[in-house]
């Protein structure tokens, strides 16, 4: 079992693994569902220091936080919506 980590992703944690299932999804999103770039860096960049993120898990919603990133309409489950 791999330990708890707080303020990481699955990227990080993970790369060859569940990661990759993760990507797989993210790239079988529609053009038209998926955000750009910049806002999926963005979002992560605030995932990246909430204090709710352990282990690519949001700890307020329970999604995989790099694929709830990619999603254009998606938003942060947090009561002060972040993003």
């Amino acid at each position: 079992m791999r330990p708890f980590r707080k303020k990481c992703f699955f990227s990080e944690l993970d790369p060859g693994g569940v990661y990759n299932e993760i990507k797989d999804m993210i790239a079988a999103l529609p053009d038209e569902k998926r955000a750009d770039d910049d806002t999926y860096r963005h979002r992560l960049d605030i995932c990246g220091s909430c204090e709710s993120l352990g282990s690519g898990i949001c700890g307020k919603c329970g999604c995989f936080v790099e694929l709830r990133a990619a999603k254009k309409d998606m938003y942060c489950p947090s009561e002060d919506k972040k993003w």
